[in-house]
């Protein structure tokens, strides 16, 4: 019998650029996630920050750190974030995908960021995979499906956007969040609870509160890319929540599928 672990799918926000440099509950959290979590073989990061119009996938075997962003203390562009490509898994993400392949693409901050704080060490492979906002929620959730095979092999998909991503409405340093975040964060958190995949397939008609909570779709379609991932029947935990700078919903989930769970547990009884 193989000892790989096999990973949840794991959705994260990421906040701001300046999270990585600030005291904060969200930033605490993404420091201790990775021992949470353990060691895997590769990481498949999802992040808000690359869009295109086809699923594409990072094939650099050593990729950049990028500075997507501007008027960002001088910090933040002199980090870097210097982990090993992964072509070997930029290719089964192709296979299994249709993405191309793109040996350029290097790791955004909607990667390296949560992934300097969890891993800081840089030494796991990393790809990253685009995000289509030409493309419904539930194309994302088949998008992750087909992934669901990777975790078997150790391979954590880390999908990285905002469970609230409004900037329109950022107060930097704000506390506390509008009802109508409250409100998205609270339908987001029974949907996901409920294994409801359909609902989170058909976000913007499901919730009253979708399009203030996120004016454009790009930091929302990481989160049913991870939760296609865990397969037909997913499982959520949520691991984090709190709302930073007023408008960013720090929220987190892991997702399994009902299998995973039984075998987690038949695990503890062995063990026991």
């Amino acid at each position: 019998m193989s000892d790989t672990v096999q990973f949840p799918s794991v959705f994260v926000s990421h906040g701001a650029p300046t999270l990585i440099l600030e005291t904060s509950a969200g930033r605490d959290f993404l420091a201790g996630l990775g021992r949470r979590l353990g060691r895997p073989s590769a990481i498949l990061a999802v992040s808000a920050h690359w869009t295109t119009r086809v699923p594409a996938v990072s094939g650099s075997a050593a990729p950049e750190t990028i500075h997507d962003f501007y008027g960002f203390p001088d910090a933040l562009y002199r980090m870097r974030y210097s982990a090993p490509g992964a072509p070997a898994l930029a290719g089964r993400v192709a296979e299994l995908t249709g993405a191309a392949v793109d040996p350029s693409q290097g790791l955004d901050h909607g990667a390296w960021v949560p992934l300097m704080l969890m891993y800081p060490e840089a030494d796991i492979p990393v790809a990253q995979l685009s995000v289509m906002p030409g493309r419904s929620a539930a194309d994302h959730i088949a998008l992750g499906r087909s992934l669901a095979g990777l975790r078997r092999d150790g391979v954590l998909i880390l999908a990285s956007g905002g469970a609230v991503h409004n900037l329109r409405e950022f107060r930097f340093g704000g506390t506390g969040a509008a009802p109508w975040a409250t409100g998205f964060a609270g339908w987001l958190d029974a949907a996901l609870e409920a294994g409801d995949a359909g609902a989170v397939g058909n976000w913007l008609d499901a919730s009253p509160d979708a399009r203030r909570a996120h004016p454009t779709d790009e930091h929302f379609l990481p989160l049913p890319v991870a939760l296609g991932a865990a397969g037909p029947r997913p499982k959520a935990e949520r691991l984090h929540a709190g709302f930073e700078h007023g408008s960013l919903g720090m929220h987190a989930y892991a997702f399994t599928a009902a299998a995973d769970a039984a075998a987690e547990a038949d695990a503890k009884v062995d063990a026991a």
